[in-house]
């Protein structure tokens, strides 16, 4: 039996240090979807050291996070939490507040005000804009220098059966929120072939980044508050305030 108020944590990590699920609030039930060296298992147990209600899965190193999400979504479809966060293995970088993100969903007593994300939440502070083939984000990335391109708009045309937009709006990090409820509007065929695609098209968790507010319903960004560059900083960025002076 699922509870509608339950909160689940599912963590995507390679050989991230994860001490900072000690912070996690114990109402919240944590899986780890470990694609790391076996020889860093016993550095993950220590971490985890004295934090109950934690599972850890081992899973092959393939498909970055989207992997690891879609493994959860398609296996669990039935038994999902009321509320699912998806991160990485150190999400600060992308979410910095994510403590806080975390403790505001799960620390209201009363059941009937907890704060619950409106089908799907993004987590991140950079909400940015790109094609179908990664040319104006992914193709000129620094950790990209040999400058691929993706293929989203093949993973969203077989994923979806329908051919995509031109471009994708999404917020930063592919860290986020959903509500059980929103899971169930795609039966579990749908997930277990995400997937499939999430190893058979390359470079796909990039792709899936840009796209996962879509499995789950319509797009929650809206393109008019993006700026002319199509992104829109949600937190002040003292280096990127410093390089326009």
């Amino acid at each position: 039996m699922t509870n509608d108020f339950e909160i689940q944590l599912v963590i995507a990590r390679f050989n991230e240090d994860l001490r900072w699920v000690r912070r996690v609030p114990s109402s919240i039930r944590v899986t780890v979807y470990n694609k790391g060296d076996d020889s860093k298992t016993a550095a993950l147990q220590e971490a985890l050291a004295g934090r109950v209600g934690v599972e850890v899965v081992a899973l092959p190193n393939v498909g970055r996070e989207a992997h690891s999400y879609l493994t959860h979504l398609s296996h669990h479809y039935q038994s999902l939490a009321g509320v699912t966060v998806f991160c990485q293995g150190h999400p600060f970088d992308h979410a910095p507040e994510m403590h806080r993100h975390l403790k505001s969903l799960a620390d209201h007593s009363n059941k009937e005000t907890r704060q619950r994300p409106d089908h799907f939440l993004w987590f991140g502070f950079l909400d940015e804009t790109d094609d179908q083939y990664g040319r104006r984000l992914f193709v000129p990335w620094n950790k990209n220098p040999e400058g691929k391109e993706l293929l989203t708009g093949t993973l969203h045309r077989h994923l979806f059966r329908k051919n995509g937009p031109e471009f994708f709006h999404f917020r930063g990090g592919a860290q986020f929120a959903v509500t059980r409820e929103a899971v169930h509007r795609r039966p579990q065929a749908f997930y277990k072939r995400g997937l499939r695609l999430s190893t058979a098209i390359p470079l796909a968790a990039h792709s899936y980044e840009r796209l996962w507010d879509r499995l789950f319903g319509d797009p929650v960004i809206d393109p008019s508050t993006l700026g002319p560059d199509g992104v829109r900083y949600l937190k002040r960025i003292r280096r990127l305030e410093e390089r326009s002076r």
